[in-house]
């Protein structure tokens, strides 16, 4: 790969070009040189774009691959290409496949897919068989074979003792437990929020005591942990979505306590009451909470007690979503929007969106951070942050169709990324020179 961007600005308070408007030139995968008016390069492809920018390649926590089991959803092909188009390098995949990703060889299906490719895959294993919350997988064999955390993916993990036992045993190895916080009694044919909405359109609610009791309770065990056998086990809640829920992981912290947590994007953009139309691409799990519990999460995003967002994008085909409302399965196809949405509703700025894909993603999974610099590894996504954009399904590359902001306009353009000695650019126009 030899590769020469033109006049782009760099975002990343890690690079002594921060902010800077600079060429870069990539070569083999690496960061040869960065510069004003470098020479021109005599082969390879020259970009140029008024209002580019280039950070550090973008990292998903929270991605439901779908493939093996249900490629009529999603496969590993589009889901490459939805990820690119969404900005992201790297992806952290979700165990809920069939068969459900609990032994090496299916770590190995992912990871030697996407070796080479601009897109990397990092898989999480199962915490338990099938997730299904009764009995351990071998979780040591599973953690040198490469999963970047254990978790039940979508399934809460239900049980105390084996999230106690799971948070002592994972200590040994420094592994990371990933929970969604859900008291699955509380949450049964549950479809939207509970409160005056669902009131109004005669839904069964889900409560956000169900989400709140499941993190007091894990964040019990941990402090027990913790304390009674003085081990530092690493716990992350993923998609947390009410003030409560901020407030008890906030205090956590202030304690000392080693626990992260992250929330998916459209949960800055939605409210219970867009619920209105009973569009099935807006039922979610947990649910689009009121406004008071979205102001809630935007600030601590802000102020860092929330430490990633997620896209969570979960892909469903038409059959699952073209149904009555208590029919439809949940999920939003959502890496293809996840930044710009963040950009357009989160009220955060710029550096702070970016900190949340980038940085903290890769600090909750202990990686190595990623820098624009000479000599560096080139792993960077390539967007305007100005541009404004429509969403239209014509040019949708995940297979999953199932997305609220068909023919809503973003703000946050994607228009390629670089990563593993390869690019893919989806968005023109583009100035290249062969």
């Amino acid at each position: 790969m030899n590769l020469l961007f033109r006049s782009v600005r760099i975002i990343d308070p890690h690079s002594a070009f921060h902010n800077q408007v600079v060429d870069v030139w990539i070569e083999d995968g690496i960061i040869r040189k960065m510069g004003e008016n470098l020479a021109a390069i005599s082969s390879g492809q020259e970009i140029r774009q008024e209002g580019l920018c280039i950070s550090p390649g973008w990292c998903d926590l929270r991605v439901h691959a779908k493939d093996p089991g249900y490629e009529a959803k999603e496969d590993l092909y589009s889901l490459k290409r939805a990820a690119a188009a969404g900005g992201f390098t790297e992806v952290v995949l979700l165990p809920n496949t069939k068969p459900v990703v609990q032994r090496k060889e299916s770590l190995n299906y992912f990871r030697s897919f996407s070796e080479d490719q601009a897109v990397q895959f990092l898989p999480t294993a199962a915490l338990t068989l099938g997730c299904e919350g009764k009995d351990f997988t071998e979780m040591l064999d599973l953690h040198h074979a490469g999963a970047v955390a254990f978790t039940d993916g979508e399934e809460p993990i239900w049980n105390a003792d084996i999230l106690l036992k799971s948070l002592q045993y994972l200590a040994q190895v420094n592994g990371l437990l990933i929970q969604r916080p859900e008291e699955p009694t509380l949450t049964v044919h549950g479809q939207m929020h509970e409160g005056n909405m669902s009131t109004m359109l005669g839904m069964r609610g889900i409560p956000t005591m169900a989400e709140e009791l499941m993190i007091q309770r894990d964040l019990r065990l941990l402090e027990y942990a913790v304390e009674t056998f003085d081990l530092r086990p690493r716990l992350h809640f993923s998609l947390v979505s009410t003030a409560r829920s901020v407030e008890l992981i906030r205090q956590a912290k202030a304690q000392g306590l080693p626990v992260t947590c992250d929330t998916a994007a459209h949960y800055l953009a939605f409210t219970d009451e867009d619920l209105v139309g009973f569009d099935t691409n807006l039922k979610v799990m947990p649910p689009f909470r009121p406004a008071s519990e979205v102001e809630a999460l935007r600030a601590a995003l802000a102020d860092g007690t929330i430490d990633a967002l997620v896209s969570d994008h979960y892909p469903q085909d038409t059959e699952s979503k073209n149904l009555e409302f208590d029919l439809a399965d949940f999920g939003i196809s959502s890496l293809e929007t996840a930044f710009a949405t963040a950009l357009t509703y989160g009220n955060l700025g710029l550096e702070k969106v970016l900190e949340l894909f980038t940085a903290n993603p890769r600090s909750v999974l202990q990686r190595n951070p990623v820098t624009i610099a000479e000599g560096k590894i080139a792993q960077l996504t390539a967007f305007n942050p100005d541009e404004e954009w429509t969403v239209s399904l014509a040019d949708w590359q995940s297979k999953g169709k199932n997305t609220p902001f068909v023919g809503k306009t973003l703000r946050g353009k994607v228009y390629g990324v670089v990563n593993q000695g390869t690019s893919t650019f989806h968005s023109k126009p583009l100035s290249f020179k062969v």
